[in-house]
């Protein structure tokens, strides 16, 4: 069963049918498009991005996503231009698990309008220290079908800092 299936259960079946042709594709496969990836100014943005691994700034960059199977999860190997994003999926107790550089995500998903919501439940750095959920407010993560492509955006705020990134863009259909 797709990972994204098994952590929405039935709500998958709600997906716009290439949001879910994308998350059920037979892996590895690779998709393409292009993203605007914006940064924050605080001075500690360069800092959280190295930790998180976090792409460059730039605009009309292309993307390059190769998803492949990784243990019980998946693999999603993003390149916006020449920066490489790499990081490891996979579903625990409900929930999407992602490990991005020295950064550990637990998401909660929902199914809406088509789409998918990614909510954050839990964060953990470098894979002992928990942070405050709270902290993780000013997250939002969202893919979608709109104008004939399948879109995503992350958009990541945080206290005391503001604006850490902003990446949006599409994946062709394939």
């Amino acid at each position: 069963m797709p990972l994204f299936a098994q952590v929405l259960g039935p709500a998958f079946a709600t997906l716009a049918a290439p949001v879910q042709a994308l998350h059920a594709a037979p892996l590895p496969c690779r998709r393409t498009g292009q993203a605007r990836i914006e940064r924050g100014r605080h001075w500690l943005v360069p800092v959280l991005a190295a930790l998180a691994r976090l792409p460059k700034e730039g605009h009309a960059l292309p993307v390059e996503v190769v998803f492949s199977a990784c243990g019980q999860g998946e693999q999603w190997a993003r390149r916006f231009g020449r920066w490489p994003m790499v990081s490891r999926l996979w579903a625990q107790q409900g929930r999407l698990h992602e490990q991005l550089g020295a950064v550990h995500f637990g998401f909660e998903l929902r199914a809406r309008d088509g789409g998918i919501d990614w909510s954050v439940r839990s964060v953990r750095v470098f894979g002992l220290l928990p942070l405050p959920t709270r902290w993780f407010d000013g997250v939002r993560c969202r893919e979608a079908w709109a104008a004939e492509r399948y879109t995503f955006l992350v958009d990541v705020t945080l206290p005391w800092i503001g604006a850490l990134i902003r990446y949006e863009g599409w994946l062709d259909a394939q």
